[in-house]
């Protein structure tokens, strides 16, 4: 489930049956929210073994140090993430004592899953995607990209569920209210996957086991549910007649809990 989704804030959790728990991905969402959403589906923080950050913009970490703070919970994160993690004024207080690094190019063992991060190009100072993987299923989220990569290609098609950005629409960028300099930091191959760049990603990793794409961090002026949708819809017939569920995830308020 998506707590939020957008330059609000960014929160995912991810539960595999038989792990003995699920991750959080990304911490930009408050510790009541979450606590309120997970009480609504019969979880706790308990449930919740680790968490796992992308990068450090502060839509993504905002809450992190108090989840530190409060709950203790292993952060996993990239060693350049974490040393810029261990700088930054919102996590360099309570950080170290949880901080757990995720080795380069290899499956790590987190909460009884297996994760690997792969880069992408974004202006933060790392930023990262995550394949998890649990009993033979696997699951990718790319939540802010400035392009998609061979790599994170190369493992959405190995996945079942893939979560991954589709944030702006190109004609209403382009004919919007943001300066030329907000336009091209977004558009220019190190901010953010327009509609269109996810649609050509979609047609390029498509295949017959997928069963689930989510559409990740639309941005609030520059796109709406129904362009995002509609764009990936068309790829998606485009590529197979497989049925698959395709859902934009809510920029402000938590999806449903999907079971998959």
């Amino acid at each position: 489930m998506s707590f939020s989704s957008g330059s609000c804030g960014n929160c995912y959790f991810l539960d595999v049956e038989g792990a003995g728990g699920g991750v959080l991905i990304d911490a930009g969402a408050s510790l009541r929210r979450i606590k309120q959403e997970l009480f609504r589906h019969g979880l706790g923080f308990d449930d919740i073994k680790a968490v796992l950050v992308t990068h450090d913009h502060l839509d993504h970490i905002r809450y992190l140090g108090s989840f530190c703070k409060k709950l203790g919970k292993p952060v996993f994160a990239a060693a350049p993430l974490h040393a810029a993690l261990a700088e930054h004024s919102f996590t360099k207080d309570y950080i170290a004592s949880c901080r757990r690094i995720l080795e380069s190019g290899k499956w790590n063992d987190v909460a009884g899953m297996q994760v690997r991060y792969f880069e992408v190009p974004h202006d933060a100072s790392f930023t990262c995607g995550f394949a998890i993987s649990a009993f033979g299923r696997k699951f990718v989220i790319m939540t802010d990209a400035g392009r998609v990569t061979d790599e994170a290609v190369s493992l959405m098609r190995q996945a079942e569920v893939v979560v991954i950005e589709s944030n702006y629409d190109a004609r209403m960028l382009r004919e919007g209210p943001y300066p030329p300099e907000l336009q091209k930091r977004i558009s220019d191959g190190h901010g953010h996957i327009s509609n269109d760049e996810c649609a050509d990603a979609i047609r390029t990793f498509f295949h017959d086991g997928l069963k689930a794409i989510f559409l990740c961090h639309l941005s609030e002026n520059n796109n709406t549910p129904e362009a995002a949708f509609a764009s990936a819809s068309r790829a998606v017939a485009s590529t197979s007649s497989t049925p698959v569920l395709l859902k934009p995830l809510p920029r402000t308020y938590p999806s449903p809990l999907y079971e998959l």
